[in-house]
C-alpha cells in the first residue's frame, strides 16, 4: 500500500525544500527527479510540488507521459 501524503507535504517536494521532486496528477503522486526537464524542480511554467491535474490540459503531451516515473504515494483529498 502507498503512503499518502497532504499538499503541505507535497508541496515541499519541490526540489527546493529537499531534494525530491514529486508531482500528483488525478490523486497519485510521482517522482520525476530523473526527469531533466523537472531538474531544477520546475518544467516550463509548472513547478513541482503541486497537483497538475488541472494543468495537463494545456500541454503537448498527455497523461501517457507520467508512465515513466514511479508513484510514490497518494495525495490526501
Amino acid at each position: 500500500m502507498l503512503p499518502e501524503y497532504t499538499r503541505s507535504q507535497l508541496a515541499l517536494r519541490n526540489g527546493q525544500d529537499r531534494d525530491e521532486i514529486w508531482v500528483a496528477y488525478k490523486g497519485l503522486i510521482y517522482d520525476v527527479q530523473k526527469s531533466r526537464l523537472w531538474r531544477r524542480g520546475n518544467h516550463y511554467e509548472h513547478w513541482a510540488g503541486q497537483d497538475l491535474t488541472k494543468e495537463l490540459a494545456d500541454a503537448p503531451h498527455t497523461d501517457f507521459v507520467f508512465d515513466k516515473f514511479s508513484v510514490v504515494g497518494i495525495l490526501k483529498k
